[in-house]
């Protein structure tokens, strides 16, 4: 009796699977979504927050999550901590509580902080590959910008920040692309 590949693939014991590439891309394409807007070329609407909740938020946290339980802290604290910022910042947009509406100094700390959150976090790369130090590098430009524009009422800051952010975003989703890829061909095709 022979086997297939598929019944083999199935009787070999699997590895623990890379929950990164999922995170990236919840991280990436909601990042290139969102600053499409920031830079006028589209308006806030449901499909930004909807993107924010489904892919932003909830894929990161799930992959936050696997993160923390094979052992890597780093991704775990990145990806629940950048999937639970999406969750936040689609709250503050629809604002189910009924409570004061943020305003742009408001939203000023409110990304300021996360700068600096990120900024730690990009300190935290500097052992790992040159794509993730770019990723979280341009993540921390892009907040301190965006805070920078809030706190001035800058759309020109915010545009910009709008391109870094489209950046940072296309540089996670070609992470992600990039790990799947080379991990499925079982050699490094995609540079990281």
């Amino acid at each position: 009796m022979s086997v297939n590949s598929s019944e083999k693939k199935a009787a070999e014991p699997r590895s623990a699977s890379n929950p990164g590439p999922l995170g990236l891309l919840g991280f990436g394409m909601t990042t290139v979504l969102l600053n499409l807007h920031n830079t006028g070329i589209i308006e806030l609407s449901i499909v930004i927050v909807a993107m924010g909740f489904a892919l932003g938020g909830a894929a990161q946290i799930i992959a936050g999550i696997s993160e923390i339980r094979i052992g890597n802290t780093f991704g775990g604290t990145a990806f629940t901590s950048y999937g639970l910022f999406w969750w936040s910042l689609c709250l503050i947009w629809i604002n189910p509580f009924g409570v004061n509406p943020a305003d742009n100094i408001s939203m000023g700390f409110y990304l300021a902080l996360w700068g600096v959150f990120t900024f730690f976090m990009f300190l935290g790369t500097l052992s790992h590959n040159m794509i993730t130090k770019t990723v979280f590098l341009s993540l921390a430009v892009l907040f301190i910008l965006l805070s920078i524009g809030d706190f001035t009422e800058n759309h020109h800051i915010t545009r910009i920040a709008g391109c870094v952010g489209i950046f940072c975003g296309l540089s996670a989703i070609y992470s992600a692309m990039a790990q799947v890829v080379n991990g499925e061909q079982g050699k490094k095709i995609f540079p990281t």
